[in-house]
């Protein structure tokens, strides 16, 4: 948290994102939202009674975006979360056991990093219906871990020449160990900023699925919305 209350791009970056989550997750309990259309206030401009104007439907634009972050920001979340541990994990390890093991993961991770990753979610979806949100956050993880283990791979391939880390593999604390106590609390920062990323990477993918029809169009979230919005001609 230090190093990022130096950065001040990546302070506000932060600030923005709390607030986009302290909205999601707060915002509904002091802005419900009306589950019935008034088709008498359909295409309304922005004013005091509705901040951002009204949709096709007649819905309050605002009061849909207030309500409509909790599922996605929830999936981005476990989204990341899977594809972080699973990067870091599997990056540590390639790089501090080396030889064989970091060939094949390596490769394993060349090989998810040339998928097309939009692309093979919608063509997924037509075989399995991403009615769950852990189920698509879980597709999400599987397909986004290679760049971060990359980037994790590198950073241990440093920090495991380092001075208490030899002291850790003579006194032989043993694999896990050194990784998860001595090496990877070194890199809680660079762990953190890119959890950030990955979640706000699922959830585009997220908005992308549902803008274009490829997952179940239930319950209330920004891709609905925007997926409402395309097919009225609004966007």
């Amino acid at each position: 948290m230090a190093a990022l209350t130096r950065n001040r791009a990546g302070m506000i970056g932060f600030i923005v994102f709390a607030i986009f989550v302290l909205t999601a997750f707060v915002g509904p309990r002091f802005v419900p939202q009306s589950q019935s259309a008034d088709v008498r206030a359909i295409y309304q401009p922005p004013s005091l009674q509705h901040l951002l104007g009204t949709d096709s439907e007649g819905r309050d634009i605002f009061v849909q975006i207030v309500n409509g972050g909790q599922s996605i920001i929830l999936v981005g979340a476990i989204a990341a979360l899977l594809s972080t541990a699973i990067a870091i994990t599997f990056g540590a390890l390639a790089a501090y056991m080396g030889g064989m093991v970091d060939s094949v993961i390596m490769m394993l991770a060349d090989v998810v990093l040339t998928l097309p990753q939009l692309v093979l979610l919608v063509v997924l979806s037509t075989f399995i219906h991403l009615n769950s949100p852990f189920l698509l956050a879980g597709i999400i993880a599987i397909l986004s871990w290679p760049t971060l283990l990359r980037a994790v791979r590198a950073q241990v391939l440093s920090l495991k020449e380092r001075e208490y880390v030899e002291a850790a593999r003579v006194l032989d604390l043993g694999v896990p160990r050194i990784l998860f106590r001595e090496i990877l609390p070194n890199m809680a920062n660079f762990i953190l900023m890119n959890f950030t990323i990955g979640m706000t990477s699922a959830i585009y993918a997220q908005v992308f699925l549902y803008l274009y029809g490829v997952v179940p169009l239930s319950g209330n979230n920004w891709g609905i919305m925007l997926n409402r919005a395309w097919i009225a001609g609004d966007g």
